[in-house]
């Protein structure tokens, strides 16, 4: 796969140029892999025109060479998240027919086990974020599926937080009803308290 490094924009809703949504999206990864004790977490979002996932941020092995780099959103267990919009978590991944081996081995780190969940805002899907290698009680019990759902779920409000720009601004951007907005205030709080706790 020859890598692409074009800006994605997450179905029209996400600036290309945007330090906020760096900052955030890196900030969602670390936590993360520190939550599910995993070797490495990284969130894809969907080029929707290309119809291709894209690393937008990585923590751990490859976050020196991944970010920018696109895969069709079809593949692999990413791309079936993001088509299914369903979580998804797999102990033993040389058993399961959705995982694409040579995809995996093109990022020079092919994982055991992983957890996925999209990253959906108003019913819309943004893109996936995963845990590769999570701890064995965190790829077991249920209730971490759960929590890495939920933090998705966090993750993609405050994306569109990160996202949103003023109208008046003169550059491009999504105006959220004032539900919507403070839903995503709430939800941008949450992440923020998450990166104070300890791991």
């Amino acid at each position: 796969m020859t890598p692409r490094t074009e800006s994605v924009s997450a179905a029209g809703t996400v600036p290309a140029a945007n330090p906020h949504r760096r900052e955030l999206l890196q900030s969602v990864v670390d936590v993360a892999r520190a939550i599910f004790g995993a070797a490495a977490s990284s969130v894809f979002l969907l080029d929707e025109e290309a119809d291709e996932l894209v690393f937008q941020a990585v923590s751990g092995q490859g976050e020196e060479f991944l970010v920018g780099r696109r895969f069709p959103a079809g593949r692999g267990i990413a791309g079936w998240v993001a088509t299914s919009g369903e979580p998804m978590v797999v102990d033993d991944l040389t058993t399961d027919s959705a995982f694409d081996r040579a995809l995996a081995e093109s990022t020079e780190f092919v994982p055991g086990a992983l957890m996925a969940a999209p990253l959906i805002s108003d019913g819309q899907v943004l893109g996936v974020l995963e845990v590769l290698d999570p701890s064995p009680r965190a790829r077991t019990d249920i209730r971490e599926l759960d929590l890495l759902a939920m933090f998705a779920r966090q993750a993609a409000a405050a994306l569109r937080v990160a996202a949103y720009v003023p109208a008046d601004a003169g550059a491009p951007g999504e105006r959220l009803g004032p539900r919507q907005r403070a839903d995503a205030l709430r939800l941008l709080d949450s992440l923020e308290q998450l990166l104070r706790e300890p791991c």
